[in-house]
């Protein structure tokens, strides 16, 4: 049984971790710490554990396994490390990193550590995903051409009840949050297509902020060079009502097609819909597996550090307005 504690409600998600972490059999929830000791203190209470207002002496507990991270992101690197340091393995929310040097001391300290990391990316397990790359990988695409991902919602539409729309208000502050759009909701296109697509070479971003209540961007695109030569569009959006999860592959021999749940597959004949049997385990039982070393995890050190660095290359590019080549980024 892995002994876990909270760190932060911050995070929209955080909620659903906890209860992901409530459904594992192999999890304990044993503490609660938040930088917000009001929100932190009324966690705890309705969880039934310890709250700490101190996060070194939390992790100073020894019967305290692990941890579950939905800081703002910008802690991610101070609380991340603490816990590496004192032996505690270390589930988060995405992104891991705002830069790829704070990615690199991060996991530096995490190996010399000897503890494991799992970066929650969702999508990499679902299986509209996992039936694309296999018709991918089997080759029935042919050459692939062009990858456009769009993931986007509402979530800053203004209301009778809110100037900002129903994300909360600390979603748009940059210091936190290190950016807006793409670096939240568009971590799933992003790390979607460098899966599919593989390493990238270039990339040309408009991050486009439309209200002046906020300096962050919720409307955004990126234009991908692939070292494979395919290009791709990676769409995000906290300013569309109604918008599907669409995902699309273009190939010299094949077109492949996702919205929401449904995958359709066209080559020489008529639109088939793909429908094979395809499974992965979600983040969280992939961190329990690799703890007690009873599976080797899908989601691998390469999806998060790709991540950082396709934000991070995004986000210079939009600031120059130029395209930005990604070892160069990498290599800064």
């Amino acid at each position: 049984m892995l002994n876990a504690a909270l760190l932060s409600r911050w995070h929209v998600h955080a909620d659903d971790y906890a209860q992901q972490a409530k459904a594992n059999d192999g999890i304990n929830i044993s503490a609660v710490w938040d930088e917000d000791l009001e929100r932190g203190k009324k966690w705890a209470d309705e969880l039934d554990v310890p709250f700490y207002e101190d996060l070194d002496e939390l992790l100073s507990q020894s019967d305290i396994d692990g941890v579950i991270v939905d800081t703002p992101t910008n802690m991610h690197k101070d609380v991340i490390m603490k816990a590496a340091k004192n032996k505690k393995h270390i589930f988060t929310e995405k992104v891991l990193a705002i830069t790829v040097s704070d990615y690199q001391e991060i996991v530096a300290t995490i190996e010399e550590a000897g503890v494991v990391l799992m970066v929650s990316l969702p999508k990499l397990t679902d299986d509209y995903y996992l039936r694309a790359q296999k018709v991918l990988d089997d080759g029935a695409l042919g050459k692939l051409t062009t990858i456009r991902c769009r993931f986007a919602h509402n979530g800053a539409v203004p209301s009778k009840n809110s100037a900002t729309g129903w994300l909360p208000a600390h979603f748009f502050d940059k210091v936190q949050c290190g950016g807006g759009a793409l670096i939240d909701l568009g971590a799933h296109p992003i790390y979607l297509t460098n899966r599919l697509a593989g390493p990238a070479r270039s990339l040309s971003a408009m991050l486009q902020s439309t209200s002046d209540q906020y300096d962050v961007d919720d409307n955004s695109v990126v234009l991908v060079e692939y070292e494979s030569g395919a290009i791709g569009i990676l769409e995000t959006s906290f300013l569309s009502s109604g918008s599907p999860f669409q995902l699309e592959l273009y190939g010299t021999e094949g077109t492949l097609l996702v919205e929401e749940q449904s995958v359709r597959l066209k080559t020489d004949t008529d639109w088939v819909d793909v429908t094979d049997t395809v499974y992965e385990p979600m983040p969280m039982e992939q961190w329990v597996h690799a703890i007690n070393k009873t599976a080797e995890p899908s989601l691998k050190a390469e999806d998060f550090y790709h991540l950082t660095l396709i934000n991070q290359a995004a986000a210079q590019s939009n600031e120059t307005g130029e395209r930005v080549l990604l070892d160069k980024v990498a290599n800064n």
